[in-house]
C-alpha cells in the first residue's frame, strides 16, 4: 500500500510540474527581444565566442551553469546572485560552478545598448546554447522572455542531483522537474560529452564505493587504473580530469559509448547503466553511426529544461547586474 501511495505521489507531482512547464512555455516565445533589443542574441554570442576561443572548457562551464540554475527555483538566474553569504552558489551541489564572469560581461554589453531589457536568466539560457554550438553541438532556437528571480538561498539548492546518488534517486529528482528518463540521459550524461571534473568527486567511486572501501565494480579494470593514476587516494582532490576521456572539448555521442563500455568517469553517468530504461536509451545512442538524433534530442531536452519554473510577465525583475537584485 505504501509503495502504491509513493507511485501515486510521483505521478501526481509529474502531472503538476508538466502542467507548469506547458504554461511557462506558452509565455516564452522566440524572438522576444526582436523589437526591444534586436541585437541581444548577437551580443551574447560574440561574448561567448570570445570566451570559448580563449578557453574551450568554458563551453562546458556555461552549459553546466544553466543546468544548476534551472534545477533550483527554475530558470531565473538566481544562481548568479552573490550578494548574500548564504546564496545558492554556496551549496555543496554547486561546488565548482563557474562562468558567472562571462554572463556578467554579456549583461554589461547589453545594458549599454538596451538597458533594463534583457534578463540575466535569458543570458544564461542563450549563452549555454551558443557554447554548445561552438564545440560541434547543435544550434537550437531558445524561447525567451524569462525574468530574474530575487531570492537565492543555499538551503534551496540542497536537493540538486548528486554525483553519488543512486539511479532511483537521480530519476526521482528529474521526474519532479517534469523531465523524462530520456531527458535525464541527455541532460546528465549527454552534457558530459564536454568538460572536466575534479578528483574531489571521484573519491567515493574509486576508494569507498557504497561504503565498502573498494572501487565501483562497474568500472572497466583497465580504465580504473587510469583513473586511480590521475586521482590517487592521497592526491590533490582539485586535479581536473576530462569527463569524456577521448574528446573532452567536442560535443559528440562518445560519452554514451563510454557508459556502455564501463569507461564513464563519474558515478552518476555510470549509474545510468544500472537501470533497464536508461540503459536502453544509452545503448540506442551508443549504437548510432551518426549524431543527428543525439544532437536533435539534446536540443529538445535543453529547451524543455529551459522552461522549468520560469518567471514571466509581472513576476520577477530585470536585474541591472546579474550578481545582485535591483
Amino acid at each position: 500500500m505504501q509503495k502504491l501511495a509513493t507511485q501515486f505521489t510521483l505521478i501526481f507531482a509529474s502531472v503538476i510540474v508538466s502542467t507548469i512547464l506547458v504554461v511557462s512555455q506558452a509565455q516564452l516565445r522566440l524572438g522576444f527581444y526582436s523589437e526591444t533589443c534586436p541585437n541581444a542574441e548577437t551580443i551574447i554570442r560574440e561574448v561567448v565566442q570570445k570566451a570559448v576561443a580563449n578557453d574551450p572548457r568554458n563551453a562546458a562551464i556555461l552549459l553546466r551553469l544553466q543546468f544548476h540554475d534551472c534545477f533550483v527555483q527554475g530558470c531565473d538566474g538566481s544562481i548568479l546572485i552573490r550578494e548574500d553569504e548564504d546564496g545558492e552558489l554556496k551549496a555543496p551541489g554547486n561546488l565548482g560552478v563557474g562562468g558567472l564572469d562571462i554572463i556578467e560581461s554579456a549583461k554589461a554589453r547589453l545594458e549599454q545598448v538596451c538597458p533594463g531589457i534583457v534578463s540575466c536568466a535569458d543570458v544564461v539560457a542563450l549563452a549555454a546554447r551558443d557554447a554548445v554550438s561552438l564545440v560541434n553541438g547543435p544550434f537550437y532556437h531558445v524561447p525567451t522572455g524569462r525574468r530574474d528571480g530575487r531570492l537565492s538561498k543555499m538551503s534551496l539548492a540542497q536537493k540538486l542531483p548528486d554525483v553519488d546518488d543512486s539511479i532511483d534517486v537521480i530519476k526521482f529528482k528529474f521526474r519532479v522537474k517534469g523531465l523524462s528518463d530520456q531527458d535525464l540521459v541527455l541532460l546528465s550524461a549527454g552534457a558530459h560529452t564536454i568538460g572536466v571534473t575534479a578528483c574531489f568527486f571521484m573519491q567515493k567511486r574509486l576508494y569507498n564505493f557504497s561504503g565498502g572501501g573498494g572501487s565501483d565494480p562497474g568500472i572497466n579494470p583497465g580504465f580504473l587504473q587510469k583513473l586511480k593514476a590521475k586521482c590517487p587516494v592521497n592526491g590533490d582532490v582539485n586535479v581536473r580530469i576530462p569527463l569524456d576521456w577521448s574528446t573532452q572539448n567536442v560535443f559528440d555521442v562518445e560519452i554514451m559509448r563510454n557508459i556502455r563500455d564501463g569507461t564513464a568517469v563519474i558515478a552518476s553517468d555510470a549509474r545510468l547503466y544500472d537501470d533497464p530504461e536508461t540503459r536502453q536509451i544509452v545503448d540506442s545512442y551508443a549504437a548510432s553511426q551518426e549524431a543527428t538524433s543525439f544532437h536533435q534530442d539534446f536540443a529538445d531536452a535543453m529547451v524543455k529544461m529551459g522552461n522549468i519554473g520560469v518567471k514571466t510577465g509581472s513576476r520577477g525583475e530585470i536585474r541591472r547586474v546579474c550578481s545582485a537584485v535591483n
